[in-house]
């Protein structure tokens, strides 16, 4: 059961574990991805060499692979880091930045959508694609429909890889097929800041490094991120603010303000 407490503590197991989250992501995001990691009070690493990425698994408690700036030698490391956390029993997460937008990137998402990630997170056009219920190019990596259009197919998906599957937007749809949540926080002033899907996705490996019950860490990761930006918003005229005000919120982040400020909907 996600509440709360739970995702309080969720938190608290980060900050005293400090995780090593080994991420291999999209050049856009290296800083910003590490930084949100280092604020909430997990340890981030950016290892994308094939040469190293299996060791570097072994090293880490979780690993997260962000599709955004795709490249040949970047996908082998992909391949070879997933299947290195898999035969280690390290949960790993997938963002298919961009799925559906060419068919690199939407056939390297599937692929590795097939070598068991304990999350998907995407937007609403990206899981549409994954789960084979669309057709239709997306709009780079923006989404081009809401969260509550993808519900179905995410619930399907989830089924299909044993994924815990997240579709974000407006509101948050975190799935395992037979359980849903939907949460309700975060601000669209976030929107205008890049990258924040990819650090929602960071903050779930870190969530993932602490808690067996991956539902309820996929839910803590999104709901870090949604509940921060909310503050951050409310302290920032615009997005160039909000990132700073992103950070601090984040390392600011304690059990009371979660549970004053927690929506789940359903």
């Amino acid at each position: 059961m996600f509440s709360a407490d739970r995702c309080s503590a969720i938190l608290a197991a980060i900050r005293t574990r400090a995780p090593l989250v080994h991420n291999i992501t999209n050049y856009v995001v290296m800083n910003s991805t590490a930084n949100a990691l280092l604020a909430l009070g997990a340890s981030p690493a950016m290892v994308h060499a094939a040469e190293e990425v299996e060791e570097f698994v072994s090293l880490s408690q979780s690993l997260v692979i962000n599709i955004g700036t795709l490249s040949t030698p970047w996908i082998r490391s992909m391949d070879k880091a997933a299947v290195a956390a898999n035969a280690r029993g390290i949960p790993w997460v997938l963002d298919p930045v961009g799925a559906g937008a060419t068919a690199l990137r939407t056939g390297t998402a599937a692929d590795l959508a097939h070598l068991r990630p304990a999350c998907i997170r995407g937007n609403a056009s990206e899981i549409l694609v994954l789960a084979g219920a669309t057709a239709e190019k997306t709009k780079g990596v923006d989404s081009t429909r809401s969260s509550a259009d993808a519900l179905a197919p995410a619930r399907q998906l989830a089924l299909t890889t044993g994924s815990i599957v997240a579709v974000t937007g407006a509101i948050d749809y975190v799935t395992a097929g037979s359980r849903t949540l939907a949460l309700a926080n975060g601000h669209p002033l976030m929107a205008k800041v890049t990258g924040l899907g990819c650090t929602a996705t960071a903050l779930v490996g870190a969530a993932l490094a602490v808690e067996p019950d991956r539902l309820a860490a996929v839910a803590a990761g999104l709901s870090f991120l949604a509940i921060a930006g909310e503050i951050a918003a409310e302290r920032s005229p615009g997005p160039g603010s909000l990132q700073l005000h992103l950070l601090d919120a984040l390392y600011q982040l304690d059990a009371a303000t979660i549970a004053r400020r927690l929506k789940i909907v359903a």
